[in-house]
């Protein structure tokens, strides 16, 4: 093994309106850093492929329906959307401007640049907390991956997407019937009973096992009909 497979490699660093953001190649894979903290690379993806098919099947169904992704990351979910041919409408909202370009035509664009080719794909560039309360449009589901989980966010600002006001905005952007898929490096059971005091039913958590420690895992919700 040699040195430089050992040592990160800082492709790009900059300062966004939230704080610092790191991409950098450590061997074959890519990482983003976001104010020192590590979100995630591309050595998986089975639990944000997860997140998508669980809501998909929860929708028992229904025909094309329209998905809203929070957090574009590093592609794995919006990529796996794109594969799924029975998705209608596929919008991604991320609120770092150096994530979106580092797909559309940075190091990331390997992984995604068919998915955004898509003629269904939609990018939104603002904070997904802000998107959810002042949105006019409806989707069928929402998978939610924009922090650690419910108890481990990126930024502060991230924690009302969570509380009682959170849901019921998450609510109010589904139709009925809709499904809310949460990422999350840990299953809660805390918020598997938030879910239920804000109304969702159906409340689950999915769960994928990991090399070392407690598995990830997809929190799911239906809002009901």
């Amino acid at each position: 093994m040699t040195a430089a497979y050992d040592s990160p490699v800082v492709l790009d660093r900059r300062d966004g309106p939230y704080g610092e953001v790191v991409l950098r190649r450590h061997g074959s894979l890519l990482q983003i850093i976001a104010n020192g903290c590590f979100l995630m690379d591309t050595s998986d993806g089975r639990s944000e492929r997860l997140l998508v098919d669980a809501a998909y099947d929860a929708l028992d169904g229904r025909p094309e329906p329209e998905v809203l992704i929070g957090g574009l990351g590093v592609g794995f979910s919006l990529a796996h959307a794109v594969s799924d041919a029975r998705w209608g409408r596929i919008t991604v909202v991320e609120r770092e401007p150096a994530v979106v370009d580092w797909h559309r035509g940075g190091p990331l664009a390997e992984l995604t640049a068919g998915a955004l080719a898509d003629a269904r794909t939609a990018i939104v560039q603002t904070d997904l907390v802000g998107y959810v309360n002042e949105t006019s449009d409806t989707f069928d589901a929402l998978c939610l991956d924009i922090d650690n989980g419910p108890g481990w966010t990126v930024t502060g600002d991230n924690d009302s997407l969570y509380s009682p006001t959170g849901l019921a905005a998450c609510a109010r952007v589904l139709r009925p019937g809709g499904v809310l898929a949460v990422w999350s490096a840990t299953p809660s059971p805390e918020f598997e009973g938030s879910l239920r005091n804000a109304g969702f039913q159906q409340v689950r958590t999915e769960e994928v096992p990991v090399a070392r420690g407690v598995p990830d895992a997809v929190h799911l919700g239906v809002r009901p009909g």
